[in-house]
């Protein structure tokens, strides 16, 4: 984060600046929630107090229960369901006139079919995890007033995603696929070898052949071929 400039005595990008929210962070990945607890955690800098954390879908709804934050970051893909799943169980919380809990949703994934599913479930935004940290600390606190926050360019799938009155077509055989699985199934179709799915989803080559393994089986298909060519004809590619 920048330093005040002494000169104007404005205050640095991410400043307290008397503001304060409680927030709660929900991610699979250890090291990630301890590098931005580092970077937007210091209260008397940012304003943002981090009130609990939770690794899956269980954790997460218990903690979000518990401490009842004002913001929750939430990834999108994790374990026991999903991000859709945590908004799913937290709906009371998120309806409640007088401490609505609000979801920002956090990710490494800048798909259609996340950014509209965490939406549809009641997210208020969407950024990835390229943001900086003054960017996050604004966006959590554009969360906390009841804005709507995107990164660049996802904003346009919600648009296209809402714009018509009509229901967008269910897809039956999709909706069985955990969100690893589609994943793992959209990487699959864009030519990744096992080993650069398990590196670049932070899993083992023998956890990426089990999701594989399950797409088949639930999508009733043979291989891989037949795997690239289903996820292309839906435009999952």
């Amino acid at each position: 984060m920048s330093e005040p400039t002494e000169a104007n005595g404005t205050e640095p990008a991410g400043s307290a600046a008397g503001r304060h929210v409680r927030v709660v962070l929900v991610d699979d990945h250890r090291m990630f929630r301890t590098g931005v607890q580092a970077e937007i955690g210091q209260t008397g800098q940012t304003g943002v107090e981090v009130v609990g954390e939770a690794a899956d879908v269980d954790q997460a709804v218990t903690v979000i229960t518990a401490t009842r934050p004002e913001v929750v970051l939430l990834d999108v893909h994790l374990p026991g369901g999903g991000g859709v799943e945590v908004l799913r169980r937290c709906a009371p919380l998120m309806s409640d006139a007088e401490r609505p809990v609000r979801f920002l949703a956090l990710s490494v994934s800048d798909a259609a079919e996340d950014v509209i599913g965490v939406i549809r479930g009641g997210a208020r935004g969407y950024v990835t995890k390229t943001i900086t940290g003054t960017d996050l600390v604004d966006s959590i606190f554009r969360v906390q007033e009841g804005d709507a926050v995107f990164s660049p360019r996802l904003a346009g799938f919600v648009l296209d995603a809402f714009a018509s009155t009509d229901a967008p077509p269910v897809d039956e055989d999709l909706d069985r696929l955990t969100q690893r699985e589609r994943e793992v199934l959209r990487l699959i179709a864009r030519g990744y070898a096992y080993k650069e799915i398990a590196k670049q989803l932070f899993i083992s080559v023998k956890t990426v052949e089990s999701h594989v393994s399950a797409v088949l089986r639930k999508l009733q298909l043979s291989n891989r071929h037949e795997l690239t060519r289903w996820a292309t004809a839906r435009r999952l590619v």
